[in-house]
């Protein structure tokens, strides 16, 4: 009765799809596992792209004894336990910890000693940005490995690996509605093949809409109502984003995800033309980690209503996108003589920081870039 996904998961890197950047050959974690190497990390990417199995193959290279929890229920207590328990002294003991991100202060802190003196290899999994959710003290002991949505010829061979038939047309949208999660598109494969004799567009879409793929925290429909709720406040529609937001609320989404997002999104999509905006998210952030839930919802519908009816302006966000696209392509381009520090007498005497004026209109790009604009004009 095991779900296909885990009925077909690689047991080695040789059965293992994608992340060929971390996996591929001298890449860092494919020379870790084959050489044995013994060390705590987490693995961050989104849902469906490897990362429980990547443990698991990482625990049987090095023999390990191999616990798996979720930090959602898991606590201090589980991992007393474990630590408890006897051990053979030649086997590793590897704590696999699934969305590490929703371990509070305390409980990571609580981790810390067991990784600093090896009593546990920890390997942390979450799709969240470690630095904002990991503790620096753990976080400076385990190494970050970042995994990458898969591409559309990955996706394929793990559906092929299904052993399920389906047309070229329903594979074709399998793919774009998975996104990169392949344990979404296995999941809709094998709910699709209980309920329908073929699996085509429409057989795949009607399972869809069953109550099979309703809401999941971590899959697609977390990614749907989050899209969702950004789209009505960029579009300025309050009732709408506060719909999306009562959703998520009411689905247990944490609310320093949605907090997050409210902050990227009043530079990204508010910017210059409320500066204020980034004052009031942040402020909404910070009250959330003060007060928590339900309280908090209160201070993110706050935020919500403001964020919505503020004017939009995304010039700054997109001036920093052409500006880094420029400074990718280029490279490291030279600073102008006279914008250069001249902490030394022979840097003077190069030129260093020579004609330099505080106030001047002199465009200070680089030679290459000169007269380029970034910030296009408000109007």
């Amino acid at each position: 009765m095991q779900p296909l996904a885990n009925q077909i998961r690689p047991q080695t890197l040789a059965e293992y799809v994608g992340q060929k950047h971390l996996v591929g050959a001298g890449k860092p974690l494919r020379l870790a596992i084959e050489q044995g190497h013994i060390f705590s990390f987490i693995l961050w990417g989104t849902p469906g792209t490897g990362k429980t199995t990547l443990a698991r193959i990482y625990a049987n290279a090095i023999n390990a004894d191999f616990y798996e929890l979720s930090a959602v229920s898991a606590g201090k207590e589980d991992i007393r336990k474990i630590v408890q328990k006897p051990r053979d002294e030649d086997r590793p003991r590897v704590l696999f910890l699934d969305e590490i991100h929703r371990f509070n202060k305390a409980q990571q802190d609580f981790l810390l000693p067991f990784v600093e003196s090896g009593a546990l290899v920890l390997i942390g999994a979450t799709t969240e940005n470690p630095s904002f959710e990991v503790i620096p003290a753990l976080l400076s002991r385990l190494r970050v490995f970042v995994l990458q949505e898969l591409a559309a010829e990955d996706m394929s061979e793990i559906i092929d690996r299904t052993g399920l038939k389906l047309d070229a047309e329903a594979r074709e949208w399998l793919i774009a509605m998975a996104n990169g999660d392949a344990r979404q598109a296995i999941t809709m494969l094998e709910n699709t093949s209980r309920l329908y004799d073929e699996i085509t567009v429409e057989t795949l879409k009607e399972t869809l809409q069953s109550k099979f793929l309703r809401y999941d925290k971590q899959g697609e429909e977390h990614y749907n109502v989050i899209s969702a709720f950004i789209k009505s406040m960029r579009a300025s529609q309050p009732d709408a984003a506060m719909y999306y937001l009562a959703r998520m609320i009411e689905s247990g989404e944490d609310p320093k995800f949605i907090a997050r997002r409210m902050v990227i999104f009043a530079s990204e999509d508010i910017g210059l033309a409320q500066p204020t905006a980034l004052v009031v998210a942040n402020a909404v952030f910070r009250a959330v980690e003060t007060i928590g839930l339900p309280e908090a919802g209160i201070n993110l519908a706050h935020g919500v209503a403001y964020l919505s009816n503020c004017a939009k302006d995304r010039s700054a966000c997109e001036a920093y996108g052409a500006a880094l696209e420029d400074a990718r392509r280029h490279g490291n381009l030279p600073v102008p003589l006279n914008l250069r520090n001249a902490p030394t007498k022979l840097m003077k005497n190069l030129g260093y920081g020579a004609g330099y004026e505080q106030y001047s209109a002199e465009d200070y790009l680089p030679k290459k870039l000169k007269g380029k604009k970034y910030l296009k004009p408000r109007k």
